[in-house]
Protein backbone atom coordinates (compact mmCIF):
# COMPACT_ATOMS: atom_id res chain seq x y z
CA UNK A 1 0.00 0.00 0.00
CA UNK A 2 1.17 3.09 -1.12
CA UNK A 3 2.02 5.62 1.87
CA UNK A 4 0.14 8.77 1.69
CA UNK A 5 2.15 11.75 1.34
CA UNK A 6 5.08 9.63 0.12
CA UNK A 7 7.17 8.25 -3.08
CA UNK A 8 9.61 5.69 -3.18
CA UNK A 9 11.84 5.47 -5.83
CA UNK A 10 11.48 2.22 -7.66
CA UNK A 11 14.49 -0.43 -8.31
CA UNK A 12 15.77 -0.17 -11.64
CA UNK A 13 14.45 -4.42 -12.37
CA UNK A 14 10.88 -2.83 -11.61
CA UNK A 15 11.50 -0.23 -14.58
CA UNK A 16 8.69 -1.45 -17.38
CA UNK A 17 10.99 -1.16 -20.46
CA UNK A 18 14.59 -0.44 -21.21
CA UNK A 19 14.15 3.66 -20.71
CA UNK A 20 15.80 5.04 -17.51
CA UNK A 21 13.89 7.91 -17.64
CA UNK A 22 10.40 6.10 -18.02
CA UNK A 23 8.51 8.28 -15.39
CA UNK A 24 6.28 6.54 -12.95
CA UNK A 25 3.31 7.92 -11.70
CA UNK A 26 2.76 6.25 -8.27
CA UNK A 27 -0.69 4.48 -7.12
CA UNK A 28 -3.40 6.85 -5.25
CA UNK A 29 -3.06 5.49 -1.61
CA UNK A 30 -6.51 4.44 -0.14
CA UNK A 31 -7.49 0.88 0.71
CA UNK A 32 -6.41 -2.37 -0.80
CA UNK A 33 -10.07 -3.39 -1.37
CA UNK A 34 -13.55 -2.53 -0.89
CA UNK A 35 -15.31 -5.85 1.25
CA UNK A 36 -18.68 -6.77 1.27
CA UNK A 37 -21.85 -6.10 0.29
CA UNK A 38 -21.31 -2.52 0.39
CA UNK A 39 -19.00 -2.56 -2.19
CA UNK A 40 -19.28 -0.01 -4.71
CA UNK A 41 -21.54 -0.82 -8.16
CA UNK A 42 -19.61 0.15 -11.68
CA UNK A 43 -20.95 0.00 -14.98
CA UNK A 44 -18.65 -0.08 -17.65
CA UNK A 45 -19.91 0.80 -21.16
CA UNK A 46 -17.60 -0.32 -23.77
CA UNK A 47 -15.59 -3.36 -23.56
CA UNK A 48 -12.65 -2.71 -25.70
CA UNK A 49 -9.03 -1.80 -24.44
CA UNK A 50 -10.08 1.31 -22.41
CA UNK A 51 -13.20 -0.59 -21.37
CA UNK A 52 -11.63 -3.68 -20.14
CA UNK A 53 -9.01 -1.78 -18.57
CA UNK A 54 -10.92 0.15 -16.42
CA UNK A 55 -13.31 -2.83 -15.50
CA UNK A 56 -9.94 -4.94 -14.53
CA UNK A 57 -8.82 -2.12 -12.33
CA UNK A 58 -11.81 -1.13 -10.27
CA UNK A 59 -12.85 -5.25 -9.92
CA UNK A 60 -8.85 -6.06 -8.87
CA UNK A 61 -9.79 -3.64 -5.87
CA UNK A 62 -13.36 -5.36 -4.86
CA UNK A 63 -15.83 -3.28 -7.04
CA UNK A 64 -18.63 -4.76 -8.15
CA UNK A 65 -18.22 -4.23 -11.89
CA UNK A 66 -20.62 -4.64 -15.07
CA UNK A 67 -19.08 -4.02 -18.38
CA UNK A 68 -21.65 -3.71 -21.25
CA UNK A 69 -20.75 -4.24 -24.82
CA UNK A 70 -23.15 -3.75 -27.72
CA UNK A 71 -20.84 -6.59 -29.83
CA UNK A 72 -21.13 -10.01 -29.25
CA UNK A 73 -17.22 -9.80 -28.71
CA UNK A 74 -14.87 -8.11 -26.47
CA UNK A 75 -11.40 -6.31 -27.80
CA UNK A 76 -13.57 -3.26 -29.15
CA UNK A 77 -10.92 -2.74 -32.24
CA UNK A 78 -8.62 -5.34 -31.32
CA UNK A 79 -12.51 -7.57 -31.32
CA UNK A 80 -12.03 -11.11 -33.13
CA UNK A 81 -14.53 -13.22 -34.53
CA UNK A 82 -15.24 -16.71 -36.44
CA UNK A 83 -16.10 -17.08 -39.99
CA UNK A 84 -15.46 -20.10 -42.29
CA UNK A 85 -13.69 -20.09 -44.95
CA UNK A 86 -14.76 -21.49 -48.65
CA UNK A 87 -12.21 -24.44 -48.15
CA UNK A 88 -14.33 -25.11 -44.71
CA UNK A 89 -11.57 -23.95 -42.29
CA UNK A 90 -12.52 -22.01 -39.47
CA UNK A 91 -10.74 -19.14 -38.43
CA UNK A 92 -10.89 -15.74 -36.92
CA UNK A 93 -11.03 -12.20 -38.57
CA UNK A 94 -10.51 -9.07 -37.19
CA UNK A 95 -9.99 -5.26 -38.23
CA UNK A 96 -6.28 -5.84 -38.75
CA UNK A 97 -2.77 -6.00 -37.69
CA UNK A 98 -1.97 -3.72 -34.91
CA UNK A 99 1.42 -2.84 -33.40
CA UNK A 100 2.50 -3.31 -29.61
CA UNK A 101 4.93 -1.44 -29.23
CA UNK A 102 7.95 -1.54 -25.86
CA UNK A 103 6.62 1.70 -24.84
CA UNK A 104 3.23 0.85 -24.14
CA UNK A 105 3.65 0.48 -20.79
CA UNK A 106 0.34 0.54 -19.77
CA UNK A 107 -1.38 -1.62 -22.34
CA UNK A 108 1.22 -4.19 -21.65
CA UNK A 109 0.77 -3.85 -17.62
CA UNK A 110 -3.07 -4.98 -18.53
CA UNK A 111 -1.34 -8.01 -20.65
CA UNK A 112 0.72 -9.13 -18.17
CA UNK A 113 -2.30 -9.86 -15.71
CA UNK A 114 -3.14 -12.87 -17.92
CA UNK A 115 0.35 -12.69 -19.44
CA UNK A 116 3.25 -11.98 -17.15
CA UNK A 117 6.06 -12.65 -19.16
CA UNK A 118 4.05 -11.58 -22.06
CA UNK A 119 4.38 -14.69 -24.22
CA UNK A 120 1.81 -14.83 -26.25
CA UNK A 121 3.55 -11.64 -28.01
CA UNK A 122 6.64 -12.15 -30.51
CA UNK A 123 8.08 -9.55 -32.06
CA UNK A 124 8.32 -8.38 -35.41
CA UNK A 125 12.61 -7.92 -36.53
CA UNK A 126 11.82 -4.40 -38.10
CA UNK A 127 9.93 -2.09 -39.03
CA UNK A 128 10.68 -1.53 -42.88
CA UNK A 129 9.16 1.30 -45.29
CA UNK A 130 9.06 1.19 -48.86
CA UNK A 131 8.13 3.53 -51.52
CA UNK A 132 6.97 3.03 -54.82
CA UNK A 133 9.86 5.06 -56.37
CA UNK A 134 12.26 2.49 -54.68
CA UNK A 135 13.24 4.10 -51.54
CA UNK A 136 13.12 2.16 -48.65
CA UNK A 137 14.20 2.45 -44.70
CA UNK A 138 13.65 0.71 -41.38
CA UNK A 139 14.18 0.67 -37.95
CA UNK A 140 16.11 -2.12 -37.12
CA UNK A 141 20.16 -0.96 -37.34
CA UNK A 142 19.02 3.08 -35.84
CA UNK A 143 19.80 3.43 -32.29
CA UNK A 144 17.30 3.33 -29.84
CA UNK A 145 18.23 5.96 -27.28
CA UNK A 146 17.43 9.81 -28.45
CA UNK A 147 18.84 11.64 -30.35
CA UNK A 148 20.76 9.14 -31.78
CA UNK A 149 18.00 7.47 -33.12
CA UNK A 150 17.50 10.52 -35.29
CA UNK A 151 20.84 11.41 -36.49
CA UNK A 152 21.17 7.09 -37.05
CA UNK A 153 17.96 7.40 -38.98
CA UNK A 154 19.46 10.49 -41.10
CA UNK A 155 22.68 8.56 -41.65
CA UNK A 156 20.88 5.11 -42.42
CA UNK A 157 18.37 6.74 -45.00
CA UNK A 158 18.94 7.00 -48.57
CA UNK A 159 15.84 9.36 -47.83
CA UNK A 160 18.42 12.21 -46.44
CA UNK A 161 20.40 13.61 -49.31
CA UNK A 162 23.26 16.50 -49.01
CA UNK A 163 20.94 19.20 -50.78
CA UNK A 164 17.65 18.42 -48.99
CA UNK A 165 19.21 18.46 -45.27
CA UNK A 166 20.88 21.86 -46.56
CA UNK A 167 17.54 23.15 -47.06
CA UNK A 168 16.08 22.18 -44.01
CA UNK A 169 15.15 24.90 -41.15
CA UNK A 170 16.25 23.21 -38.05
CA UNK A 171 15.58 26.01 -35.85
CA UNK A 172 11.53 25.08 -36.79
CA UNK A 173 12.41 21.54 -36.00
CA UNK A 174 13.16 22.29 -32.08
CA UNK A 175 10.39 21.68 -30.88
CA UNK A 176 10.26 17.96 -31.78
CA UNK A 177 13.11 17.73 -28.85
CA UNK A 178 11.22 19.02 -26.40
CA UNK A 179 7.64 18.08 -26.24
CA UNK A 180 5.38 18.59 -23.31
CA UNK A 181 1.86 18.04 -22.51
CA UNK A 182 -0.35 20.01 -22.68
CA UNK A 183 2.32 22.77 -23.83
CA UNK A 184 2.42 20.68 -27.00
CA UNK A 185 -1.14 21.44 -27.94
CA UNK A 186 -1.40 25.04 -27.07
CA UNK A 187 1.52 25.89 -29.40
CA UNK A 188 0.83 23.29 -32.53
CA UNK A 189 -2.82 22.23 -32.26
CA UNK A 190 -3.66 25.32 -34.64
CA UNK A 191 -1.36 24.03 -37.24
CA UNK A 192 -1.68 20.86 -39.85
CA UNK A 193 0.76 18.67 -39.57
CA UNK A 194 1.80 19.04 -43.48
CA UNK A 195 2.05 22.79 -43.14
CA UNK A 196 4.61 22.13 -40.18
CA UNK A 197 6.25 19.94 -41.92
CA UNK A 198 6.53 22.56 -44.64
CA UNK A 199 7.60 24.97 -42.04
CA UNK A 200 10.69 22.56 -41.38
CA UNK A 201 11.04 21.96 -44.96
CA UNK A 202 11.67 18.13 -44.74
CA UNK A 203 12.97 16.15 -47.40
CA UNK A 204 9.62 15.42 -49.22
CA UNK A 205 11.22 11.67 -49.61
CA UNK A 206 11.62 11.45 -46.36
CA UNK A 207 8.05 12.56 -45.39
CA UNK A 208 6.51 10.47 -47.64
CA UNK A 209 8.37 7.59 -46.65
CA UNK A 210 8.08 8.36 -42.27
CA UNK A 211 5.68 11.23 -41.67
CA UNK A 212 2.88 10.47 -43.82
CA UNK A 213 3.25 6.92 -43.01
CA UNK A 214 2.92 7.91 -39.14
CA UNK A 215 0.39 10.37 -39.63
CA UNK A 216 -1.81 7.95 -41.78
CA UNK A 217 -1.56 5.42 -38.61
CA UNK A 218 -3.79 8.06 -37.05
CA UNK A 219 -6.52 7.45 -39.74
CA UNK A 220 -6.06 10.52 -40.69
CA UNK A 221 -4.28 12.51 -43.76
CA UNK A 222 -1.14 15.09 -42.58
CA UNK A 223 -3.37 17.72 -43.78
CA UNK A 224 -5.89 17.17 -41.19
CA UNK A 225 -3.86 15.92 -38.72
CA UNK A 226 -2.98 18.31 -35.95
CA UNK A 227 0.83 18.58 -36.07
CA UNK A 228 0.54 18.73 -31.45
CA UNK A 229 -0.58 15.05 -32.39
CA UNK A 230 2.25 14.55 -34.65
CA UNK A 231 4.97 16.09 -32.71
CA UNK A 232 3.66 13.70 -29.73
CA UNK A 233 3.69 10.74 -31.66
CA UNK A 234 7.33 11.17 -32.79
CA UNK A 235 8.27 12.31 -28.45
CA UNK A 236 6.41 8.95 -27.96
CA UNK A 237 7.93 6.63 -30.76
CA UNK A 238 10.92 8.22 -32.05
CA UNK A 239 12.40 11.08 -30.35
CA UNK A 240 11.62 10.89 -26.86
CA UNK A 241 11.42 7.22 -25.50
CA UNK A 242 14.43 5.00 -25.58
CA UNK A 243 12.34 2.08 -26.64
CA UNK A 244 12.91 2.25 -30.24
CA UNK A 245 10.32 1.77 -32.80
CA UNK A 246 10.44 -1.86 -32.90
CA UNK A 247 7.42 -3.86 -31.77
CA UNK A 248 5.87 -7.00 -30.65
CA UNK A 249 2.32 -8.68 -32.36
CA UNK A 250 0.20 -11.49 -30.70
CA UNK A 251 1.02 -14.83 -31.50
CA UNK A 252 -2.66 -15.84 -32.15
CA UNK A 253 -5.78 -14.22 -32.93
CA UNK A 254 -7.11 -11.08 -30.66
CA UNK A 255 -9.29 -13.07 -28.31
CA UNK A 256 -7.38 -16.24 -27.64
CA UNK A 257 -4.09 -14.17 -27.39
CA UNK A 258 -6.13 -11.09 -25.03
CA UNK A 259 -9.41 -11.42 -24.49
CA UNK A 260 -10.07 -14.82 -23.52
CA UNK A 261 -7.99 -14.81 -20.53
CA UNK A 262 -8.86 -11.33 -19.62
CA UNK A 263 -12.11 -12.30 -19.49
CA UNK A 264 -11.75 -14.91 -17.46
CA UNK A 265 -9.44 -13.20 -15.04
CA UNK A 266 -12.42 -10.76 -14.89
CA UNK A 267 -15.18 -13.38 -14.44
CA UNK A 268 -12.71 -14.70 -11.54
CA UNK A 269 -12.76 -11.27 -10.05
CA UNK A 270 -16.74 -11.16 -10.20
CA UNK A 271 -17.73 -8.82 -13.28
CA UNK A 272 -20.13 -9.59 -15.40
CA UNK A 273 -19.84 -9.24 -18.54
CA UNK A 274 -22.87 -8.34 -21.15
CA UNK A 275 -21.96 -9.49 -24.46
CA UNK A 276 -24.16 -8.31 -27.08
CA UNK A 277 -25.92 -5.89 -25.15
CA UNK A 278 -26.27 -2.00 -25.88
CA UNK A 279 -26.87 1.01 -23.60
CA UNK A 280 -29.59 2.85 -24.39
CA UNK A 281 -29.93 5.25 -21.64
CA UNK A 282 -27.41 6.14 -18.61
CA UNK A 283 -28.88 9.08 -16.05
CA UNK A 284 -28.41 10.61 -12.74
CA UNK A 285 -30.74 9.35 -9.74
CA UNK A 286 -32.46 11.44 -7.04
CA UNK A 287 -31.35 9.73 -4.56
CA UNK A 288 -27.41 9.59 -6.36
CA UNK A 289 -25.32 7.39 -8.54
CA UNK A 290 -26.76 6.61 -11.96
CA UNK A 291 -29.14 4.58 -13.48
CA UNK A 292 -28.08 2.36 -16.92
CA UNK A 293 -30.61 1.88 -19.19
CA UNK A 294 -29.83 -1.92 -21.84
CA UNK A 295 -31.80 -2.75 -25.14
CA UNK A 296 -34.23 -5.56 -23.63
CA UNK A 297 -33.18 -5.44 -20.31
CA UNK A 298 -34.48 -2.85 -18.22
CA UNK A 299 -33.13 -0.36 -15.87
CA UNK A 300 -30.27 -1.03 -13.52
CA UNK A 301 -28.86 1.19 -10.22
CA UNK A 302 -25.11 1.81 -10.11
CA UNK A 303 -22.79 4.13 -8.27
CA UNK A 304 -20.77 4.91 -11.25
CA UNK A 305 -19.92 4.52 -14.75
CA UNK A 306 -17.57 4.55 -17.19
CA UNK A 307 -17.97 5.62 -20.89
CA UNK A 308 -15.64 4.07 -22.92
CA UNK A 309 -17.09 4.76 -26.48
CA UNK A 310 -15.73 5.50 -29.76
CA UNK A 311 -16.37 9.30 -30.83
CA UNK A 312 -19.60 8.54 -32.88
CA UNK A 313 -20.80 6.36 -30.05
CA UNK A 314 -20.25 8.83 -27.09
CA UNK A 315 -21.83 11.17 -29.22
CA UNK A 316 -24.72 9.51 -29.69
CA UNK A 317 -25.53 8.57 -25.93
CA UNK A 318 -25.19 11.95 -24.81
CA UNK A 319 -27.23 13.54 -27.07
CA UNK A 320 -29.78 11.04 -25.75
CA UNK A 321 -29.40 11.30 -22.64
CA UNK A 322 -30.49 14.91 -21.57
CA UNK A 323 -29.04 15.06 -17.87
CA UNK A 324 -25.76 13.91 -18.49
CA UNK A 325 -23.09 16.62 -17.75
CA UNK A 326 -23.80 20.22 -18.29
CA UNK A 327 -24.38 22.57 -21.60
CA UNK A 328 -20.67 23.44 -22.36
CA UNK A 329 -19.54 19.64 -21.88
CA UNK A 330 -22.52 18.49 -23.85
CA UNK A 331 -21.50 21.27 -26.93
CA UNK A 332 -17.98 19.85 -26.93
CA UNK A 333 -18.87 16.18 -27.13
CA UNK A 334 -21.15 16.92 -30.09
CA UNK A 335 -17.89 18.53 -32.14
CA UNK A 336 -16.41 15.47 -31.64
CA UNK A 337 -15.17 14.00 -35.12
CA UNK A 338 -14.40 10.57 -36.30
CA UNK A 339 -11.72 9.95 -38.61
CA UNK A 340 -12.36 9.15 -42.36
CA UNK A 341 -13.44 5.36 -43.15
CA UNK A 342 -10.26 2.72 -43.73
CA UNK A 343 -10.73 -0.23 -45.44
CA UNK A 344 -9.04 -3.62 -44.14
CA UNK A 345 -8.60 -6.61 -47.02
CA UNK A 346 -7.26 -10.38 -45.54
CA UNK A 347 -6.28 -12.36 -48.22
CA UNK A 348 -6.32 -16.29 -48.23
CA UNK A 349 -3.88 -16.80 -51.21
CA UNK A 350 -3.24 -20.70 -52.58
CA UNK A 351 0.74 -20.02 -52.66
CA UNK A 352 3.34 -18.65 -50.62
CA UNK A 353 4.76 -14.93 -50.75
CA UNK A 354 8.64 -14.99 -50.76
CA UNK A 355 10.36 -16.10 -47.07
CA UNK A 356 12.13 -13.21 -47.02
CA UNK A 357 9.15 -10.53 -47.16
CA UNK A 358 9.07 -8.96 -43.93
CA UNK A 359 6.18 -9.40 -41.11
CA UNK A 360 4.91 -6.35 -41.91
CA UNK A 361 5.31 -3.44 -44.56
CA UNK A 362 4.73 0.34 -44.12
CA UNK A 363 4.36 2.05 -47.89
CA UNK A 364 3.81 5.02 -49.63
CA UNK A 365 3.39 6.02 -53.09
CA UNK A 366 1.13 2.49 -53.78
CA UNK A 367 -2.20 3.99 -54.57
CA UNK A 368 -4.56 3.61 -51.34
CA UNK A 369 -2.02 0.85 -49.51
CA UNK A 370 -0.78 1.98 -46.95
CA UNK A 371 1.10 -1.23 -45.56
CA UNK A 372 0.93 -5.04 -45.95
CA UNK A 373 1.48 -7.77 -43.56
CA UNK A 374 1.84 -11.14 -44.06
CA UNK A 375 -0.08 -12.78 -41.41
CA UNK A 376 1.03 -16.12 -41.86
CA UNK A 377 4.36 -15.38 -40.79
CA UNK A 378 3.57 -14.63 -37.58
CA UNK A 379 0.30 -15.54 -36.41
CA UNK A 380 -0.25 -19.04 -35.18
CA UNK A 381 -3.36 -19.40 -36.77
CA UNK A 382 -2.87 -18.06 -40.17
CA UNK A 383 0.86 -20.24 -40.19
CA UNK A 384 -1.08 -23.24 -39.57
CA UNK A 385 -3.60 -23.08 -42.59
CA UNK A 386 -0.53 -21.84 -44.69
CA UNK A 387 1.25 -24.86 -43.90
CA UNK A 388 -1.59 -27.18 -44.20
CA UNK A 389 -2.68 -25.75 -47.61
CA UNK A 390 0.82 -24.53 -48.84
CA UNK A 391 -0.56 -20.79 -49.40
CA UNK A 392 -0.24 -17.63 -47.06
CA UNK A 393 -2.10 -15.17 -45.65
CA UNK A 394 -1.50 -11.14 -46.04
CA UNK A 395 -3.56 -8.32 -44.73
CA UNK A 396 -3.63 -4.74 -46.83
CA UNK A 397 -4.50 -1.59 -45.19
CA UNK A 398 -5.91 1.51 -46.52
CA UNK A 399 -6.41 4.31 -44.22
CA UNK A 400 -7.63 7.50 -44.38
CA UNK A 401 -10.46 7.10 -47.37
CA UNK A 402 -12.05 9.82 -49.45
CA UNK A 403 -16.18 9.25 -47.83
CA UNK A 404 -17.79 9.06 -51.32
CA UNK A 405 -15.18 5.61 -52.19
CA UNK A 406 -16.78 2.78 -53.44
CA UNK A 407 -15.52 0.25 -50.99
CA UNK A 408 -15.33 -2.51 -54.08
CA UNK A 409 -12.97 -0.11 -56.25
CA UNK A 410 -11.15 0.24 -53.50
CA UNK A 411 -10.91 -3.72 -52.98
CA UNK A 412 -9.64 -3.90 -56.65
CA UNK A 413 -7.28 -1.55 -55.83
CA UNK A 414 -5.38 -3.17 -52.85
CA UNK A 415 -4.97 -6.16 -54.88
CA UNK A 416 -3.18 -4.43 -57.40
CA UNK A 417 -1.09 -2.56 -55.64
CA UNK A 418 -0.29 -5.97 -53.59
CA UNK A 419 0.35 -7.24 -57.33
CA UNK A 420 3.37 -4.23 -57.52
CA UNK A 421 5.09 -4.45 -53.86
CA UNK A 422 5.22 -8.61 -54.11
CA UNK A 423 4.71 -9.77 -57.66
CA UNK A 424 4.70 -13.19 -56.93
CA UNK A 425 1.06 -12.93 -55.36
CA UNK A 426 0.32 -12.22 -58.92
CA UNK A 427 0.00 -15.96 -59.67
CA UNK A 428 -1.91 -16.59 -56.84
CA UNK A 429 -5.24 -17.47 -56.87
CA UNK A 430 -7.12 -16.49 -53.39
CA UNK A 431 -8.83 -19.41 -51.65
CA UNK A 432 -10.88 -16.52 -50.06
CA UNK A 433 -10.90 -13.06 -48.53
CA UNK A 434 -12.94 -11.09 -46.47
CA UNK A 435 -13.09 -7.18 -46.19
CA UNK A 436 -13.86 -4.57 -43.34
CA UNK A 437 -15.01 -1.36 -44.27
CA UNK A 438 -14.75 0.58 -41.30
CA UNK A 439 -15.39 4.57 -39.73
CA UNK A 440 -15.06 4.61 -36.11
CA UNK A 441 -11.83 5.82 -34.68
CA UNK A 442 -11.01 9.52 -33.50
CA UNK A 443 -9.87 12.16 -35.58
CA UNK A 444 -7.06 14.57 -34.32
CA UNK A 445 -8.29 17.07 -36.28
CA UNK A 446 -6.81 20.69 -36.43
CA UNK A 447 -7.83 23.07 -33.67
CA UNK A 448 -9.54 19.82 -31.82
CA UNK A 449 -8.14 18.95 -28.74
CA UNK A 450 -10.04 21.63 -26.67
CA UNK A 451 -13.06 19.85 -27.56
CA UNK A 452 -11.76 16.14 -26.51
CA UNK A 453 -13.14 14.74 -23.30
CA UNK A 454 -10.83 14.50 -19.98
CA UNK A 455 -11.74 11.62 -17.83
CA UNK A 456 -13.44 13.45 -15.48
CA UNK A 457 -17.14 15.09 -16.42
CA UNK A 458 -19.56 17.47 -14.61
CA UNK A 459 -21.84 14.93 -13.38
CA UNK A 460 -20.63 13.17 -10.25
CA UNK A 461 -19.76 9.62 -10.49
CA UNK A 462 -19.18 9.27 -14.10
CA UNK A 463 -15.77 8.72 -16.17
CA UNK A 464 -14.69 9.09 -20.02
CA UNK A 465 -12.34 6.53 -21.04
CA UNK A 466 -10.90 6.03 -24.78
CA UNK A 467 -8.43 6.97 -26.73
CA UNK A 468 -9.82 10.01 -27.93
CA UNK A 469 -9.86 11.25 -24.33
CA UNK A 470 -7.04 14.12 -23.09
CA UNK A 471 -5.41 12.53 -20.31
CA UNK A 472 -2.37 15.17 -20.00
CA UNK A 473 0.08 12.46 -20.40
CA UNK A 474 2.28 11.42 -23.44
CA UNK A 475 0.67 8.59 -24.71
CA UNK A 476 -1.04 7.86 -27.76
CA UNK A 477 -3.47 5.14 -29.77
CA UNK A 478 -3.95 2.04 -28.14
CA UNK A 479 -1.57 2.99 -25.19
CA UNK A 480 -4.06 6.18 -24.72
CA UNK A 481 -6.69 3.85 -24.70
CA UNK A 482 -5.38 1.87 -21.70
CA UNK A 483 -4.01 4.74 -19.61
CA UNK A 484 -7.08 6.76 -19.78
CA UNK A 485 -9.17 3.25 -18.53
CA UNK A 486 -6.21 3.30 -15.34
CA UNK A 487 -7.11 6.86 -14.79
CA UNK A 488 -11.06 6.64 -15.21
CA UNK A 489 -10.85 3.57 -12.36
CA UNK A 490 -8.29 5.64 -10.48
CA UNK A 491 -10.78 8.56 -10.27
CA UNK A 492 -13.51 6.14 -9.09
CA UNK A 493 -11.16 4.44 -6.53
CA UNK A 494 -10.04 7.55 -5.42
CA UNK A 495 -14.09 8.81 -4.63
CA UNK A 496 -14.59 5.73 -2.15
CA UNK A 497 -10.86 5.78 -0.60
CA UNK A 498 -9.63 3.06 -2.47
CA UNK A 499 -5.85 2.30 -3.90
CA UNK A 500 -5.49 3.34 -7.12
CA UNK A 501 -3.16 2.25 -9.95
CA UNK A 502 0.74 3.13 -10.50
CA UNK A 503 0.96 4.01 -13.96
CA UNK A 504 4.36 4.58 -16.52
CA UNK A 505 4.32 6.63 -18.93
CA UNK A 506 8.03 7.88 -22.21
CA UNK A 507 9.89 10.80 -20.23
CA UNK A 508 7.33 14.24 -20.26
CA UNK A 509 9.88 16.32 -21.60
CA UNK A 510 12.86 16.31 -24.14
CA UNK A 511 15.36 13.62 -22.59
CA UNK A 512 18.60 16.06 -22.70
CA UNK A 513 19.48 19.29 -21.36
CA UNK A 514 20.99 20.82 -24.53
CA UNK A 515 18.17 20.10 -26.66
CA UNK A 516 15.78 21.35 -24.13
CA UNK A 517 17.43 24.76 -23.98
CA UNK A 518 17.75 24.80 -27.72
CA UNK A 519 14.12 23.88 -28.15
CA UNK A 520 13.11 27.07 -24.96
CA UNK A 521 15.20 29.42 -27.48
CA UNK A 522 13.45 28.62 -30.27
CA UNK A 523 10.44 29.24 -28.73
CA UNK A 524 9.23 25.36 -28.04
CA UNK A 525 10.01 24.76 -24.23
CA UNK A 526 7.73 24.81 -21.67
Amino acid sequence: MTVPGRRFAPARASRPGRDRLARLLPAPPGAARAEGSGAPGVAVVGGGIAGLTAATALAERGVRVTVYERAEQLGGRLAGWPTRLADGTAVTMSRGFHAFFRQYYNLRALLRRTDPSLDRLTPLPDYPLRHAGGRRDGFRHVPRTPPLSALGFAALSGSFGVRELARMRPRAALPLFDVRVPEVYERFDHVSAYDFLEAIRFPPAARHLAFEVFSRSFFADPRQLSAAEMALMFHIYFLGSSEGLLFDVPREPFPQALWDPLAERLRGLGARLRTGTAVEAVSPRPAGGLAVTAAGGGEEPYDAVVLALDPAGLRSLVARCGGLGDAPWRERVARLRTAPPFLVSRLWLDRPVRPDRPGFLGTSGYGPLDNVSVVSGWEGEAARWAVRTGGSVVELHAYALAEDADPATVRKELLDELHRVYPETRRAGVVDARHEWRADCPLFAVGGHADRPTVDTPTPGLVVAGDTVRTGLPVALMERAATSGFLAANALLGRWGLRGHALWTVPDRGRTAALRWAAACAGGGG
